[in-house]
């Protein structure tokens, strides 16, 4: 992904001052699939050094509906303003669209006016996918994939989380990189995604007791009392582990939901083979006291 677009530099050789105003904050109304895509607009229009008047001039709208657009403002803009804007910003194609279709479709967007408004657009060229990314893409898709599916269920849901987290990475590829450590910033952004749509229990924790009914433990008790006896006591267990901090519920739900090998659990969540196990090992600890009742590793 490229750079944001340079600042244009005064006559002077000295980069010049902002004019105008930021833009107002998002509009409470916006949807939570629509504010996915334009917060990395927003982001990218502030670092850009670019003011509204500029946007203006480069990609042919009104301030007003540009204002409305950034605020996400009355209406579900369309794919055309929304495209000028992301080439006015330098900014990937392919992401923004797939992020502003899902959006369209949270805002009760038909699937004709979706297309259509697609179509109004001469596409562009494909966009070019920092091999970087494309490489943590293809390497975490499966383990992202099956910690999304513990708390949302469906493996449909779970998928579109995940392919959403990495338009968004894309979209933000130059902050990821300058971060300590890019794994770890996209692990995180992967966590706080599948918390803003994960089901929650009345104190904000994330609900895990539904994955009790699809561990493979309680499938093979024949005796359907056993069975749900089996299956109360997962919940209250899963329930448990989202008492612990983060990073320790993170670790425990890959290596006892997913059943992800102990060695690749570092390199998914981002943090060293050696802080990964003292985590691991808290936990356990932690889960004793909790649920003394039931085994992490059964």
């Amino acid at each position: 992904m490229k750079k944001p677009p340079p600042v244009p530099e005064q006559p002077d050789g000295d980069p010049p001052s902002r004019r105008g105003r930021p833009p107002e904050p998002i509009c409470e109304e916006a949807g939570v699939l629509h504010r996915t895509w334009l917060e990395p607009v927003r982001d990218r229009l502030t670092a850009s050094g670019l003011t509204l008047d500029d946007l203006v001039s480069r990609s042919g709208y009104s301030k007003t509906r540009l204002s409305e657009l950034l605020r996400g403002k009355d209406y579900y803009p369309g794919w055309e303003i929304t495209y000028s804007v992301v080439r006015a910003l330098d900014l990937p194609v392919g992401p923004v669209r797939r992020l502003w279709t899902a959006a369209a479709v949270e805002a009760e967007k038909d699937a004709d006016w979706i297309s259509s408004r697609i179509r109004d657009v001469q596409p562009s060229g494909p966009d070019e996918q920092p091999v970087a990314h494309r490489g943590l893409t293809q390497a975490m898709w499966d383990p992202y994939t099956a910690y999304a599916q513990a708390f949302l269920q469906t493996e449909h849901r779970a998928r579109q989380l995940v392919a959403q987290t990495f338009d968004i990475l894309w979209l933000t590829w130059h902050e990821a990189t300058l971060s300590p450590a890019t794994p770890r910033h996209a692990w995180q952004l992967l966590r706080s995604r599948v918390n803003a749509i994960a089901a929650k229990r009345p104190d904000g924790r994330p609900d895990l007791r539904p994955a009790a009914f699809s561990t493979a433990v309680q499938a093979d008790i024949m005796d359907l009392a056993d069975r749900l006896a089996r299956i109360d006591t997962l919940a209250q267990f899963f329930d448990a582990i989202t008492h612990l901090p983060a990073d320790q519920m993170d670790i425990t739900v890959l290596r006892y939901l997913c059943g992800l090998a102990k060695d690749a659990v570092p390199g998914i969540v981002g943090l060293s083979p050696a802080l990964t196990h003292s985590l691991e090992r808290h936990a356990r600890g932690a889960l004793r006291q909790l649920r003394p009742d039931t085994d992490p590793q059964e």
